[in-house]
């Protein structure tokens, strides 16, 4: 990959509202060539989407927690991320390597929330669990530079 393509996609990972003509301006391209770098990277699936950062806590999910889960019965089918897609309150799904099998990043309002939606994983995927409640965030989602 070329360094300017890097840079551009290192700017729009910071800001992905910048628009072309900053990109331009930070890079040194003209408007039109930083656009058709932008379409040729989002074509490659080098830029998959773009997305609004929330602030969590205004939105009353003050609450974030990461939930490692492995079946309580190994010799079931491996389909927890399917039976847990409807819990809303996931934000994300990673299958992993070591004693679990999958981890979970989950948003609620309250720990009473978070018991819940425990109880509700355990049982929509026949999962044991084990929690582990974040206190403060010094930084996240940080972009590939």
């Amino acid at each position: 990959m070329e360094e300017i393509d890097r840079r551009i996609l290192t700017l729009l990972a910071e800001d992905g509202r910048m628009s072309f003509t900053d990109l331009g301006k930070a890079t040194g391209l003209s408007t039109s060539a930083v656009h058709q770098r932008v379409k040729r990277l989002e074509g490659r699936g080098l830029i998959k989407s773009y997305a609004a950062v929330l602030d969590y806590d205004l939105v009353g999910l003050p609450l974030t927690a990461f939930i490692s889960i492995r079946p309580i019965d190994p010799s079931q089918p491996d389909d927890s991320p399917e039976r847990l897609r409807h819990l809303t309150e996931i934000e994300s799904c990673w299958s992993v390597a070591g004693d679990e099998s999958y981890i979970l990043k989950v948003r609620v309002g309250s720990p009473a929330d978070l018991e819940d939606l425990l109880a509700r994983i355990r049982t929509a995927a026949n999962v044991s669990t084990r929690t582990t409640i974040v206190l403060s965030t010094p930084y996240e989602g940080r972009p590939v530079g």
